[in-house]
């Protein structure tokens, strides 16, 4: 691969362990990897202007659920908590189907790219009319972003006093197996990785015991990590407790859920011993910010993990309960509510930054992404801030509090996936009509 330089960069946030931050740099780069940072280096076979932007690791996205990309701001479950909020939409996604996951897929990431994100996990735990966790690898593939699918499921319907309908769970044995044949197929554990694949029952409402534990037995079998969601609100406490006897963080540990392998998905109502617990374990959190005020789900204690040591990174949950994919504005609502909580001084600009870049890659396990440094990966955010959100700025890394939003380069494994603020990898308007005629198709049955 012919080697990049990124020239004359504004301002650099490494992200790296001494938090540095250097101004009127450039970057190195060959064979998807950094080689330099500093000014006046050597020029590259290609050479990407930096002077007006504000160079970041790309930004991290530790849980989606892309499929509900087409489902967004739904009548009947905008003003709903959680429970009543997933009645309102299984009967919708039940209809879904391998086009309507890979289109979603696309769609999504792509919206992600353009809010400065280089990777994402997605947590798909349905799959209807013959779709399958390959349907939205393979599209993810196109879009050039690293993508860590997750093979989710639920076995516990209504009739067996579950929460989602009997038509949507799967058949435990039939989950495991699938689950051995697309880590076998996908997933691939080299630093660099491209796509990786974890295990993911979906929430303690929607499977069994006997499948979360068989779960855990088989990721550690396969070397890779678990996810799911936990704590989420009052209501996921409530039935903790009335089903299993204990809070989330009890059964979480009781059935090999903790651990440097684990990340769970919001966490919204942990307690100072399930903090503890978390962090001695360093069982990571995928902090959602914008989706658990959607649903009014609360406040996560995430001033308190942090301080307690446990690994947090930031997720934009589904479309359907954020409505938006956008990492940058996951960020500031992070900051924003931990203040709200605990103060001004409760999570700085930079330190929200922190948790969306490096703090998601090492909840995904990445530690070769979400810093500039020599030797990472070169998945880089370049932010122009000579524009009119960051006008008037007395300090243009502070882009949690005066922007932009949106990103003018991203580059991941030193390749643009966009440049001038446009997709380049796929043809977005093309995706952007499949993904409307696919939309109007769902609510016209609805």
């Amino acid at each position: 691969m012919s080697g990049l330089l990124i020239r004359n960069a504004r301002h650099v946030l490494t992200m790296d362990d001494a938090g540095r931050e250097e101004t009127s740099c450039d970057i190195a780069i060959r064979d998807g990897v950094i080689t330099a940072i500093g000014p006046d280096l050597p020029p590259e076979h290609e050479i990407l202007d930096a002077s007006r932007c504000v160079v970041t690791p790309g930004l991290v996205n530790t849980h989606h659920h892309l499929y509900q990309t087409l489902t967004r701001a739904v009548p009947g479950g905008q003003d709903a908590l959680l429970f009543g909020w997933l009645k309102t939409l299984y009967p919708i996604w039940e209809r879904f189907g391998p086009e309507e996951m890979a289109v979603s897929t696309q769609l999504g990431l792509a919206e992600l790219a353009l809010s400065g994100c280089t990777m994402s996990s997605d947590h798909l735990y349905l799959y209807p009319n013959g779709a399958r966790l390959d349907d939205t690898i393979h599209a993810a593939a196109e879009t050039g972003l690293r993508f860590h699918a997750t093979r989710g499921a639920m076995s516990i319907g209504e009739s067996q006093g579950g929460l989602p309908p009997d038509t949507l769970v799967e058949d435990e044995a039939a989950i495991l197996n699938d689950c051995i044949r697309v880590v076998d197929r996908f997933h691939d554990a080299r630093d660099g990785a491209m796509t990786r694949v974890a295990i993911a029952p979906c929430s303690p409402f929607s499977v069994s015991r006997e499948l979360m534990r068989d779960a855990a037995l088989l990721a550690r079998d396969k070397g890779v990590m678990l996810h799911t969601h936990l704590a989420e609100n009052d209501e996921d406490i409530a039935w903790s407790e009335a089903q299993f006897g204990c809070r989330p963080g009890q059964y979480a540990e009781d059935l090999g859920w903790t651990g440097a392998d684990v990340w769970h998905a919001h966490c919204v109502k942990l307690d100072a011993a399930e903090i503890a617990l978390f962090a001695g374990t360093r069982t990571g959190v995928a902090h959602c910010p914008c989706s658990n005020c959607r649903l009014g789900s609360g406040i996560a204690p995430v001033r308190a993990m942090l301080d307690a040591g446990v690994p947090v990174g930031l997720g934009v949950d589904g479309s359907a309960s954020n409505d938006a994919g956008n990492l940058m504005v996951e960020a500031r609502q992070a900051m924003l509510l931990q203040r709200v909580a605990r103060g001004a001084d409760a999570l700085s600009a930079r330190a929200a930054l922190r948790l969306a870049t490096r703090g998601g890659a090492e909840v995904l396990g990445r530690h070769e992404c979400g810093q500039i440094a020599p030797g990472k990966r070169a998945d880089l955010a370049l932010w122009d801030v000579s524009g009119i959100e960051s006008a008037g700025s007395w300090d243009p890394a502070a882009l949690v509090l005066a922007g932009p939003v949106r990103v003018t380069h991203l580059l991941v494994n030193g390749r643009p996936v966009v440049r001038d603020g446009q997709m380049v990898t796929i043809d977005l308007e093309a995706v952007i009509l499949r993904a409307n005629r696919l939309a109007r198709r769902l609510a016209d049955v609805a």
